[in-house]
């Protein structure tokens, strides 16, 4: 498995909390898994996770 390398620790949090993820790539696979890094605010969450985010936006953009 290829290690993932740590956020920089300069990103903030309310920052990453804003960022929608526009550009990611994929940095490590598993059997079952993916991770992506995302190229703009430098976190790496699972590729499941970045899905779920599109489906939560694309339902509150309907929703108004």
């Amino acid at each position: 498995m290829t290690p993932i390398p740590p956020s920089p620790p300069s990103a903030k949090k309310s920052d990453m909390a804003a960022c929608k993820h526009p550009r990611v790539r994929i940095v490590a696979r598993d059997e079952d898994s993916e991770f992506v890094e995302c190229l703009e605010c430098g976190e790496v969450f699972e590729s499941s996770e970045f899905k779920d985010m599109n489906i939560e936006e694309t339902k509150l953009n309907n929703e108004s």
